[in-house]
């Protein structure tokens, strides 16, 4: 389906659930270069499956043909026109998708939009200069970016010249008045900062958060 001119795809685990007025948004992984909605569907449906609330994940547009800020321009279109219909319980991402979920945040509350109840940011990558300390100390244990070259480079496919915007890079945007957020990251890597930092970013922020560090 479409939302906003962005093409989308809907999870359910019934079709009960399928027409439900309460929806989850997610937005998929991949550094904004790689997946969609579709590769990433073991990401979103075992949470609608566990809420038994539909999933609609957005298709955003990827770089490098697509630069920032077309991500989360598309995110913000597609979340504005979704909740015309229905109300948005949550919004939840991985790995660059939970960056640009809490983006998408930051950028509904400055348009005076109505946000959804809560947000999910998995292993989220919130700070596209790398500079936090997990980028330098545990790229030998983690599976996914044994190369600490690699995030700098993508960076540079996708925000180039951006890295430090708020929307881009949402450890450094104003997060104050956004709704609870559970985190969730894996403490051997290199994500373990971001979401650290940004964990602490929102509390000092006043905003409810909850933070898990997974073994592993």
């Amino acid at each position: 389906e479409t939302w906003g001119g962005v093409p989308c795809i809907r999870f359910a685990a019934s079709n009960a659930a399928l027409d439900h007025d309460r929806v989850l948004v997610h937005l998929h992984g991949g550094g904004y270069l790689i997946g969609s909605a579709r590769s990433n569907a073991a990401a979103a449906i075992p949470i609608g499956q566990r809420l038994d609330l539909p999933i609609i994940s957005i298709d955003y547009r990827l770089a490098p043909e697509h630069p920032f800020p077309a991500a989360i321009n598309d995110a913000v279109a597609a979340t504005i026109a979704i909740g015309t219909t229905s109300t948005i319980s949550g919004i939840f991402g991985e790995s660059a998708g939970g960056g640009l979920a809490l983006s998408t945040l930051v950028a509904l509350r400055d348009q005076r939009i109505d946000l959804p109840s809560r947000a999910a940011l998995i292993s989220p990558w919130v700070d596209l200069t790398c500079s936090g300390d997990s980028y330098r100390t545990l790229p030998a244990f983690d599976p996914v970016f044994p190369d600490p070259a690699v995030p700098p480079a993508i960076t540079a496919a996708y925000a180039a010249g951006s890295e430090e915007s708020p929307l881009a890079s949402p450890l450094f945007a104003d997060l104050a008045g956004l709704p609870p957020i559970l985190i969730q990251v894996g403490g051997r890597e290199i994500l373990l900062s971001d979401a650290c930092r940004v964990a602490e970013a929102l509390r000092l922020a006043g905003v409810g958060c909850t933070l898990d560090v997974w073994d592993g």
